[in-house]
């Protein structure tokens, strides 16, 4: 990929002003919107994503993975979540994704991903790949039920230009495995790297709580659960949640 970073003091999501370069055609594969501020940052299905200003990470990658079926584009959120896994470790402990790509370090989060495909075909045209993860922040106000960041767990500040180039040079590294069709490599990884995977836990769904044990991720990206009688079901984002 060509690295073509564009800085912007404010925005409303790095997300949205990504979307808009690819659909103008001003931006290369390879290009990444990194922000001091967003005034409206997106989570997950209409979540928002709270961040003090010039704190954090806040960047959006834009990828063109026009060799990768539209049914598969559950891969473009496991490269991105075990590229953040992987650089994580060597600042803190007990770093895991949280199904479906939420950062976790310990029980608490540490970051989050949003991944916005657009389809061409039967193909993805265009992945932007927006990524919050905390770094300096060291109050959290929004009311999100489990945040931390980097500093609050080691004390110490980090740069995040420092950050965003080592998150690059990680994408790229999995984006080439993806590339070069290295499915089960990425499959082994991330399941290896998901928190709670393989052992018993407690799980929320339809109002109902019920144990069970982790055993890998459909097609799709949806979860797959063993319960104690032995029944396995599949679970959808928002169909199912963790008890923590």
């Amino acid at each position: 990929m060509n690295k073509n970073f564009i800085f912007l003091n404010e925005v409303d999501s790095t997300n949205n002003y990504a979307n808009q370069l690819v659909v103008t055609k001003a931006a290369d594969e390879g290009t990444v919107v990194l922000a001091q501020f967003q005034k409206a940052g997106k989570g997950q299905k209409g979540n928002s994503w709270e961040s003090e200003a010039g704190k954090n990470l806040l960047a959006s990658f834009i990828l063109r993975p026009v060799f990768l079926n539209a049914a598969d584009q559950f891969y473009i959120s496991k490269i991105i979540s075990l590229s953040i896994a992987e650089i994580l470790p060597s600042k803190t402990k007990d770093i895991t994704i949280k199904w479906p790509n939420d950062i976790y370090a310990g029980n608490r989060k540490i970051a989050g991903i949003l991944i916005e495909n657009s389809v061409l075909g039967q193909n993805i045209e265009t992945a932007i790949a927006g990524i919050g993860l905390n770094l300096n922040q060291e109050i959290f106000v929004s009311g999100a039920p489990n945040p931390v960041s980097l500093k609050q767990l080691t004390g110490k500040n980090y740069e995040i230009q420092q950050f965003a180039d080592d998150l690059f040079v990680v994408i790229e590294k999995w984006y080439g495995k993806l590339q070069n069709n290295k499915f089960a490599e990425i499959d082994t990884v991330y399941h290896q790297s998901l928190f709670r995977m393989k052992e018993w836990a407690h799980y929320s769904a339809n109002g109902k709580t019920f144990e069970a044990w982790m055993i890998g991720t459909g097609q799709f990206g949806q979860l797959q659960l063993e319960h104690r009688d032995g029944k396995i079901t599949e679970h959808f984002f928002k169909e199912v949640e963790f008890v923590i």
